[in-house]
């Protein structure tokens, strides 16, 4: 394994610790509706369920964090947590904006390619 796909790894799991930070604690501060473009009548209403949605991120993070700590040992822990992370924003993408396929998913992409390349 390269030192750019950990580098890789590395910055999509800081990309899902932030968007814990986001969902979890921020969602329905002026910061997190302007980063979601949602109203504070729709940030009270989904605060819940975006928290619970940045606790998902935040285990997919620690996965990848797993994985980095373990070195070569991690391989397939990095594969695993990687492939979470694209069909998560594949999904996201479908379903709630074309935006997450670009912030989530091309990341893990990226790095499973440098991993597996």
């Amino acid at each position: 394994m390269t030192t750019a796909a950990n580098i890789a790894i590395g910055f999509v799991a800081l990309l899902h610790a932030y968007f814990l930070v986001l969902e979890m604690f921020l969602w329905d501060t002026p910061f997190g509706r302007r980063v979601f473009g949602s109203t504070p009548e729709f940030a009270a209403a989904s605060k819940v369920l975006a928290a619970n949605q940045g606790l998902y991120n935040g285990f997919l993070a620690a996965g990848l964090v797993w994985g980095l700590a373990l070195g070569d040992a991690g391989l397939q822990i990095k594969v695993f947590f990687l492939a979470c992370v694209i069909v998560a924003g594949v999904f996201g993408a479908a379903t709630a904006s074309r935006a997450i396929l670009f912030v989530q998913a091309i990341p893990g992409i990226l790095a499973l390619a440098l991993l597996l390349g």
